[in-house]
C-alpha cells in the first residue's frame, strides 16, 4: 500500500462508518470483509442469506463474525424500502408491488436502499454487477447532490514525481462515465472534484479545463465549449479556482504554464485535471499509469447525494478494501 493510500486508511479508520457490500456471494467481498473488520476500517453489512454466506465463509477460511448480514427477502425494514424506491419511481409508472419484489429480491438495489434511508453510510460493489446497474441502483434509491446534474468520476493519480499537482497526487475527471459531457456538465464535473480532491486529501483543488488549445490558440468548437465550461463554473460556484482552456503541459509546467498563460493562478500549478471528454480523460490516465509509472486509484464515483462506488469486475480483496477507504472518506461526517 502506498504511503497516501496507508494515510487515507487511518483517515477511514477514524470515521468507521457502515458499508453495505452486497456482493457477499463472491470470496472477494468476504476476503476483504475480513481485512476491513479486522483492521476496523469499517462497519460491515453483507447482503444475502445468512447460512449460504457463512458457509462460504468457512470454506474460505476467512472470519467475518463481526459484520452485520441482512437477508432482503427478510429485513424487518423491508417495506421502508420498497416505498423508498416507489416515491422515487412512481412517476416513471413504477408500482409498490414492484418496489417490494425488487428490493427483496435484488442486493444491489436494496444496498442502495439501505444507503437512501439512512441505514447504511455508504456502498461498494460491482466485482459481480454491471457499472450500468450499479449507478442505475444509486439514481433510483439515492439520487443526486442538489444542484448536480450528472454522476461522473474520477482517478486520483499518484505519481512518482512529487513536483506534479499535490505532492505527485493529481485528481483525473471524467474519465470512465461520461462520454461526451456539454459545458454545463463539465462545470458540475470540475465541482464534483474539486469536493471530492478536499474530502479525500484535505487540499484546496487548482482545476485546469484542459483542451488542445491554451487562451485561444487553436478555434474550433470543441475548444468553445470548455471557455463555455469555464464561464458556467465561475458563475456557479465562483469559490472554484479554475481557468481554462489549457493544455496539459500549460497546465503542469510552471514554465510553459507561464509562456503560454501568463497571469494564470492555475497554469502550471494545478492539481485537477478536467478532460473534456470520456476519450481525452480515458486515454490521458492510461498514459500516465503506464508511461508515467503513476498509481490510479479509481474510478470513483460523484454527484451522488450519498456514496456508492463501483469496481472492476477483475479486482482482488484488496482493491475493495480500497474502494472501500475512499467510498468512506466521501461521506459526510
Amino acid at each position: 500500500m502506498s504511503n497516501i493510500l496507508a494515510d487515507l486508511k487511518k483517515k477511514a479508520q477514524a470515521k468507521y462508518k457502515k458499508v453495505v457490500l452486497p456482493e457477499s456471494s463472491d470470496e472477494r467481498v468476504l476476503r476483504a470483509t475480513e481485512i476491513i473488520l479486522g483492521e476496523k476500517i469499517a462497519q460491515v453489512i453483507l447482503l444475502g442469506n445468512p447460512d449460504k454466506i457463512k458457509a462460504l465463509a468457512a470454506k474460505t477460511g476467512v472470519n467475518i463474525s463481526a459484520a452485520e448480514i441482512i437477508d432482503p427477502a427478510h429485513y424487518a425494514r423491508a417495506a421502508e424500502l420498497a416505498a423508498l424506491y416507489y416515491e422515487r419511481r412512481k412517476h416513471k409508472g413504477a408500482t409498490l408491488d414492484e418496489a417490494q419484489k425488487l428490493m427483496t429480491t435484488d442486493p444491489v438495489f436494496a444496498g442502495a436502499g439501505l444507503v437512501g434511508t439512512g441505514a447504511a453510510d455508504c456502498m461498494v460493489c460491482g466485482c459481480v454487477t454491471a457499472t450500468a446497474k450499479v449507478i442505475k441502483s444509486a439514481l433510483f434509491c439515492i439520487g443526486m447532490r442538489p444542484g448536480i446534474s450528472l454522476v461522473s468520476s474520477y482517478f486520483m493519480m499518484v505519481s512518482p514525481d512529487t513536483a506534479f499537482g499535490e505532492n505527485g497526487v493529481l485528481f483525473f475527471a471524467d474519465c470512465a462515465v461520461n462520454p461526451n459531457p456539454d459545458a454545463a456538465q463539465l462545470a458540475d464535473i470540475a465541482k464534483c472534484t474539486a469536493d471530492s480532491l478536499r474530502q479525500i486529501i484535505g487540499a484546496k483543488a487548482r482545476i485546469a479545463l484542459l483542451s488542445f488549445s491554451t487562451k485561444g490558440s487553436a478555434a474550433h468548437p470543441d475548444v468553445e465549449k470548455v471557455t463555455n465550461a469555464l464561464k458556467i463554473a465561475k458563475e456557479k460556484y465562483p469559490e472554484l479556482d479554475i481557468d481554462g482552456e489549457l493544455q496539459a503541459d500549460a497546465a503542469l509546467a510552471p514554465a510553459v504554464g507561464q509562456l503560454k498563460a501568463p497571469g494564470s493562478a492555475i497554469a502550471g500549478q494545478a492539481n485537477t485535471l478536467i478532460f473534456p471528454d470520456l476519450d481525452a480523460g480515458n486515454i490521458g490516465y492510461k498514459l500516465v499509469q503506464r508511461f508515467g509509472k503513476a498509481e490510479a486509484v479509481g474510478p470513483v464515483l460523484q454527484g451522488l447525494a450519498r456514496p456508492v462506488n463501483d469496481l472492476s469486475r477483475g479486482c482482488s480483496a484488496q482493491d475493495i478494501v480500497n474502494t472501500v477507504i475512499i467510498t468512506e472518506l466521501q461521506t459526510e461526517n
